[in-house]
């Protein structure tokens, strides 16, 4: 029977995941030789080559690709192991650690967190800002245990190493300056917007999911400033330098009461019920550490507060 060597089967995946001896090493805060060492005995020990040479660089063999794919069976159930036993030590107490993108926070962690100080005082929350992409990253390196992204940035659902759970359809209304001609137009479609100057970030998710919105309108949005921050956006659109959209968990988040009057102009929001664009957001863990008592509660309080989110909050 073959030994299967837990260590050296996490430095495969590291490798498998991205792509150079020297990435891997330095993620695991190891020297590239110790890595290939460390690949060398697993292949002996499995009786297989795993690695081959290709130009500069190595590539993982098909039998390699075998070794993985019963790996992330082994991983998923040695997360269900520490799930019991963290459950049989703690109970009631532990952390849990979040990862989330900015607007979540305040629209859906912070209630979470609220409510599992009422309900289960001994169980902490400790939560880091992380973009929405680099969520994953966190989660895949162990840095958190749940994180909240964009279903249009996060792994697909057949991702072994991830269990995702749908939280809500966030709605997207536009904001306008106040005496904007659109402001009061009845009916008002994304498409009545399509020469006005826009306002959304140079890169990044939400460059994509308003380029993606209009462009489902029939037109590219024109991006007259670029901003990432949603006072900044808000402000901007106060001053009548152009339009947005504009996330409603971001509203719950209190931008509106920071930038209303700013510039003496004032933002009119306007939902678009004809053709409301909406980002989808989901809530990930690590295969198999989803029964994890900590954080399956911390999940359970995410999925009620985004149920109790403004607006119809759909869940997708």
């Amino acid at each position: 029977m073959a030994d299967w060597d837990i260590k050296k089967l996490r430095i495969l995946r590291t490798l498998h995941e991205l792509g150079t001896v020297t990435a891997t090493a330095e993620a695991l805060h190891m020297t590239p030789s110790a890595v290939s060492q460390q690949l060398s005995g697993l292949a002996r020990q499995l009786g297989v080559t795993l690695l081959e040479a290709h130009g500069r660089r190595v590539r993982l063999t098909d039998a390699a690709h075998l070794v993985l794919r019963h790996a992330e069976a082994v991983f998923a159930q040695l997360e269900r192991a520490d799930a019991e036993l963290l459950g049989y030590l703690q109970g009631e107490a532990g952390e849990v650690r979040v990862g989330a993108f900015s607007t979540a926070i305040p629209a859906l962690v912070v209630p979470a967190v609220e409510e599992l100080r009422r309900t289960h005082p001994g169980l902490a929350v400790a939560v880091r800002e992380a973009e929405a992409e680099a969520a994953y990253e966190l989660l895949a390196e162990g840095s958190v245990d749940l994180a909240l992204s964009l279903a249009a940035h996060a792994p697909t659902p057949r991702d072994p190493k991830f269990s995702r759970v749908s939280l809500l359809a966030d709605p997207l209304d536009v904001a306008l300056p106040a005496g904007h001609p659109l402001a009061a137009e009845p009916g008002l479609r994304l498409a009545d917007l399509a020469g006005e100057p826009w306002i959304f970030g140079s890169s990044g998710p939400w460059s994509q999911i308003t380029t993606t919105a209009c462009e489902s309108a029939g037109f590219v949005p024109e991006q007259a400033h670029a901003a990432a921050d949603w006072s900044a956006i808000w402000a901007m659109v106060a001053a009548g330098m152009g339009v947005a959209l504009v996330p409603r968990m971001a509203m719950a988040g209190g931008i509106g009461a920071l930038g209303r009057e700013q510039g003496g102009v004032g933002v009119a929001l306007r939902v678009l019920h004809a053709d409301q664009p909406r980002r989808h957001v989901v809530a990930a863990a690590r295969r198999g550490s989803e029964g994890a008592p900590g954080l399956s509660r911390v999940l359970a309080a995410l999925q009620q507060a985004a149920a109790d989110a403004p607006g119809d909050g759909s869940r997708h």
